[in-house]
């Protein structure tokens, strides 16, 4: 089995287009060349181990002049099977159950990878757009704060204008009562003379005893 049929298996397993399985397959290679190039372990539950090792150095003959030849230390890949897939070729377990299963763990191995490749590509997008978007959130911000201003001065200014309109005729009030007291005036300035006209009768009263004197003699 190749590459390509390998890809039609997976394809038809999982129920996905050629195109999206070949992604599938390519990121699983990938991620694992990747990882095993990097020095770290890559470990697929059933499968198996895909590591680096060390090569050590050696010396081996060219076959066609017999001539020796040293090989410096190298660093190799290296793969080494699982229980259950020693199992699975030594025929000691069913394949298809166990086929789909590892199928499934590598198309979701390959989604994280897809995620990953695709979300750091996306990432600088991203902040391109929030940074192109920063200064219009701050135009609009501020010109929801601007709007309010004037609208709100000029209503205080309304309200300060009507407010001595009301209070005018109040003022009016104590001119009203200051002018009462000019009626009672002249009541009280004719008491007085009828006051002073009483004594004025009395005293003529008095001189009425004077002219008896002569009677008496």
């Amino acid at each position: 089995m190749n590459k390509g049929e390998l890809i039609e298996v997976v394809a038809s397993r999982i129920d996905a287009s050629k195109k999206d399985a070949g992604e599938a397959v390519q990121a699983v290679v990938d991620a694992i060349t990747e990882a095993v190039a990097k020095g770290q372990k890559v470990s697929i539950s059933g499968f198996g181990v895909f590591e680096q090792v060390s090569r050590p150095a050696r010396t081996y003959r060219k076959p066609s002049t017999g001539e020796a030849i040293k090989k410096a230390e190298t660093l190799v890949p290296k793969f080494r099977p699982g229980g259950e897939f020693r199992a699975f070729v030594a025929g000691e377990k069913s394949i298809a159950a166990q086929a789909v299963k590892a199928v499934r763990e590598a198309g979701d191995a390959a989604e994280e990878a897809v995620r990953r490749v695709t979300g750091q590509a996306q990432a600088p997008v991203k902040e391109a757009a929030k940074k192109a978007a920063a200064p219009a959130k701050k135009a609009a911000s501020a010109a929801k704060k601007a709007a309010p201003a004037p609208a709100k001065q000029a209503a205080a200014a309304a309200k300060k204008a009507a407010a001595p309109a009301k209070k005018a005729p109040a003022k009016a009030a104590p001119a009203a009562k200051k002018a009462a007291p000019a009626k009672k005036a002249p009541a009280k300035k004719a008491a007085p003379a009828a006051k002073k006209a009483a004594p004025a009768k009395k005293s003529t009263a008095r001189k009425a005893p004077a002219k008896q004197a002569p009677a008496a003699e």
